[in-house]
């Protein structure tokens, strides 16, 4: 249907358009799946399917890569910078709350 937005989170880009999209090579997204920092939809036959939140992602690595993390340390920054989000999104609440009371 024209104009309905695509879910940030949905899986819609086959492994080649997300490649290009990020900046980087199918074999290098394979190994970041490998190496758990990424988790591309699955269609019902096994192909991967990419979102926005994950091309969001793989332009983050790729800054990391660039500022010369290795995907170890990679992996530790994805997982704070989520759990900080996290966190303000809870912050959020909270103060929405205490402002009801």
């Amino acid at each position: 249907m024209p104009g309905t937005a695509v879910p940030y989170t949905a899986g819609v880009y086959a492994i080649s358009v997300a490649a290009v999209m990020a900046g980087t090579g199918q074999q290098n997204l394979r190994a970041y799946e490998r190496k758990g920092l990424l988790t591309p939809a699955r269609t019902a036959g096994g192909t991967r399917q990419y979102s926005q939140k994950n091309i969001d992602t793989l332009r983050r690595i790729n800054e990391l890569l660039e500022a010369g993390l290795n995907l170890a340390g990679i992996r530790m920054v994805l997982e704070l910078e989520a759990d900080n989000a996290e966190l303000e999104a809870d912050n959020a609440r909270l103060r929405g709350k205490q402002d009801e009371d």
